[in-house]
């Protein structure tokens, strides 16, 4: 089949953070050099901003540098932090660590609490004033290689094509996009990136990335309970003490909360569910009145990922680099990633100029790692890096040991701590596990995940090839099943997966309500055989989020 092909410069793949700061960043530093650049972003969510989900409580530090002037341009941010609370939680109790102990990492002042997708909403804005083409409802399915193997695009999905793969009177075929470099900006668990690491073997000296699941609810309190910039983290229960998670809770404007949780996925027990612990967390006392006569006005999940610098993969690769969370850039002690991403997409955006600037093209961008290694990002991320080993030893002991690490040391300690496994690798069979009870929802301040899910205003045209795919559609009754009571059915924050029998309770199979799915990545990350494998539906599928 013959497609359309279009030529940029640049191409970026994602319009979150990091691609939309690359993009501003390579137009202005276009115009300082007077010079025309021709930069593309495809954004396969059905707006810029549509499957954006985080906290989220944002350090202005990077935005500062790309947009100095963003307050007289009225960016949404516009919410300080007024007030942190950091509490460590028992079954009925709660117990506040004063403001003096806490590392610097969980000290919000300076910063602000914000929409992540209000703001991507509004950098697309400025991105489209320079010049920038975007367009979003195009999934990038498909990296395009040149005679020597590198990088020279990437082709949009295709529409239109029905379950069995047949073309509808609807059919649009993709678009192939051509840059002399390609950034990949996906967010976490990209599927194109996922294939590049692959393909160029950019893991080899890195160790494995570890994620979390972040699960999040919008809503809106009485007036009364509102404190405009309070930021409330948690530790503890309902978490088991060996299990890395825990809870933010952030005042925005307009009387509107966020509330979520988040499971690191290197979790142990097979029948622990993701979705259920962010439900119980909520009927704390110490959580309970905050929402207590409000209403829950949206809900998403979203993977992110938490392995700092010695997960991070080699960025470069021949045509194009990984940007954001594409690559990893999140700093997990300080449960933030904005700036990081944005600061990534500045940096390989300088370097891109240069190399074009020398008339270069489809080679590796070296001075992009080179500049991330005398960055204060790079600083930022080498201090944190023990956070997440430390607390994987279990809350007290890392919670200690990770406070001795910043106190004492100032995050310069003269060892780092590695990952040896990656996540899908750590779960017990289900002979050796507890099962947990859950309580059921009360639909007042608990809820199913169905009727969760119709709060994310997720939709994809049912007739499309399922894009949850099996490498072998025997595994999930033949192994995960048999030896871990199919947990896609518990860490799966939608119900998309899910075993059904026949009348007589025999014969199971799994069923894949595609969909569901909010395109978290956790069955791509936490499925124990690495069967599941998550490629991208048509554009403009799946969530459209509104203020998360």
């Amino acid at each position: 089949m013959t497609r359309e092909s279009m030529q940029y410069d640049v191409v970026i793949v994602g319009g979150g953070p990091a691609g939309l700061a690359a993009a501003i960043r390579l137009k202005q530093l276009a115009k300082q050099h007077d010079r025309e650049l021709g930069v593309c972003l495809i954004e396969k969510g059905s707006e810029i901003g549509a499957h954006i989900l985080s906290g989220a409580v944002m350090d202005p530090r990077a935005i500062d540098e790309l947009i100095p002037d963003w307050k007289a341009k009225q960016a949404p941010l516009t919410c300080p932090v007024s007030e942190d609370r950091f509490l460590m939680l028992t079954e009925t109790g709660a117990y506040k660590t004063p403001n003096w102990m806490l590392p610097g990492c969980f000290q919000n002042h300076g910063n602000y609490v914000i929409s992540l997708g209000n703001v991507c909403r509004w950098l697309g804005a400025q991105a489209e004033s320079m010049g920038v083409e975007i367009f979003a409802g195009f999934a990038g399915a498909e990296v395009l290689y040149d005679s020597n193997g590198g990088v020279r695009g990437v082709a949009t999905g295709d529409m239109g094509v029905n379950r069995k793969g047949e073309k509808t009177d609807a059919f649009q075929p993709g678009i192939e996009l051509h840059a002399k470099y390609t950034f990949f900006a996906e967010g976490c668990r990209g599927h194109l990136g996922k294939q590049l690491e692959a393909r160029f073997g950019l893991r080899k000296d890195a160790d494995p990335q570890v994620y979390g699941i972040g699960l999040k609810e919008l809503w809106e309190i009485k007036p009364e309970k509102h404190q405009p910039g309070l930021v409330v983290h948690t530790a503890g229960w309902p978490l088991e003490r060996d299990t890395y998670g825990g809870s933010f809770l952030y005042h925005m404007d307009n009387h509107q909360v966020a509330v979520g949780f988040v499971v690191g996925l290197a979790y142990t027990n097979p029948y622990l569910n993701p979705y259920e612990e962010f439900q119980r967390y909520k009927t704390h006392p110490a959580i309970r009145g905050f929402l207590e006569g409000g209403k829950r006005i949206a809900y998403g999940a979203r993977a992110i990922a938490a392995g700092g610098v010695q997960s991070l993969p080699k960025l470069v690769f021949p045509g194009g680099c990984l940007i954001g969370d594409d690559a990893g850039f999140l700093n997990a002690s300080r449960i933030k990633g904005i700036h990081c991403a944005i600061k990534s997409g500045v940096l390989a955006a300088e370097a891109a100029l240069v190399a074009l600037g020398k008339e270069r093209a489809n080679d590796e961008l070296a001075d992009y790692p080179t500049a991330f290694q005398q960055s204060w990002l790079f600083d930022e991320l080498y201090r944190a890096r023990n956070f997440k080993p430390w607390m994987a030893k279990g809350l007290y002991t890392g919670s200690i040991m990770f406070g001795i690490d910043q106190i004492v040391f100032g995050g310069k300690a003269p060892w780092t701590l590695r990952h040896a496994h990656a996540d899908h690798e750590t779960l017990k069979k289900k002979t050796g596990a507890e099962p947990i009870q859950y309580p059921k929802p009360d639909g007042v301040l608990t809820f199913d995940r169905l009727t969760s899910v119709s709060f994310s205003n997720t939709n994809h045209a049912e007739d499309q090839p399922i894009h949850l795919t099996l490498k072998d559609a025997s595994v999930p009754v033949g192994v995960n099943l048999e030896l871990y009571d199919a947990p896609e059915q518990r860490y799966c924050p939608a119900g998309v997966y899910e075993i059904v029998r026949d009348a007589s309770g025999a014969n199971p199979r799994l069923q894949i309500n595609a969909q569901n799915c909010v395109h978290c990545k956790t069955c791509d990350i936490k499925d124990p055989t690495q069967n599941i494998v998550w490629v991208v539906p048509e554009g403009g599928g799946g969530p459209n989020y509104p203020n998360m």
